[in-house]
């Protein structure tokens, strides 16, 4: 048998009961907001970047001894000179290393006997990224092939880069064993920040830095959406209670 509940004049119906005021709206659209920003950024960071532990001091002051950084991968293809990039080369003993590219493929690299300064296809180039100006060590000529890189550190007294392996190939590496360009530093927090491209080879040829990836707004993307998603649950909370209070305090 069918039981029949009745309503009393007093209740509301039970589609008012379930309606929901402009305010619960509101907070429901900003939790997805902050959602789609915090995932969409965390997604873009996690799948074009990669992080590496610096080991050394060979590319101080750019990134030192101890600092974890943010690579954003990349087959080689489009690496520019100026570019910090990861790379592994069996002739370097196959370890992942991180240089500055300072010539690409065509290119003669050298530095001379009078006032030391890099200079690529003729053409003195300003450093001023250097741990210490007018220090390259011994002078050298290179020609490097298609499809290679001749690499340096920015610690020119402190690194074991292109010049120590001239014997092979002229101390070139293959484009292709680079695995990622260095966009930022992450650890420690007080070195943190983003690594500018620089504009020291436009007097070159006139190329410029590679533009810059979407770290950045992809960083931003979760700070704004993980705010938005913590006030948003935070007001709420505060409605609620009060509007808990409220009921409580209303005469039975």
């Amino acid at each position: 048998m069918s039981s029949v509940v009745e309503r009393t004049a007093g209740d509301p119906p039970a589609t008012a009961r379930r309606r929901r005021g402009p305010g619960a709206v509101v907070q429901g659209v900003l939790l997805g907001l902050g959602l789609v920003l915090l995932i969409g950024g965390f997604a873009v960071i996690a799948a074009g970047y990669r992080p590496y532990g610096i080991p050394t001091d060979s590319m101080a002051p750019t990134v030192q001894a101890g600092d974890t950084v943010l690579a954003r991968r990349t087959d080689g293809a489009d690496v520019r000179r100026g570019d910090v990039v990861v790379f592994r080369d069996a002739a370097w003993g196959g370890r992942l290393m991180v240089k500055r590219v300072v010539a690409v493929g065509g290119d003669t690299v050298g530095v001379g006997t009078g006032d030391q300064r890099l200079t690529v296809n003729g053409r003195p180039v300003d450093e001023p990224y250097l741990a210490a100006q007018g220090a390259q060590g011994a002078a050298f000529s290179v020609e490097v092939p298609p499809g290679r890189l001749f690499l340096l550190g920015d610690n020119r007294l402190g690194s074991l880069d292109s010049r120590v392996h001239l014997e092979a190939d002229g101390g070139t590496v293959p484009a292709a064993e680079v695995e990622a360009r260095v966009e930022a530093t992450v650890l420690p927090f007080g070195r943190a920040g983003l690594l500018t491209g620089t504009t020291a080879f436009e007097a070159v040829d006139g190329t410029g830095p590679a533009g810059p990836g979407p770290l950045q707004p992809a960083f931003w993307a979760c700070v704004v959406g993980a705010a938005t998603i913590l006030a948003t649950t935070s007001v709420g909370g505060v409605v609620g209670l009060v509007r808990r209070r409220r009921r409580a305090a209303r005469p039975r």
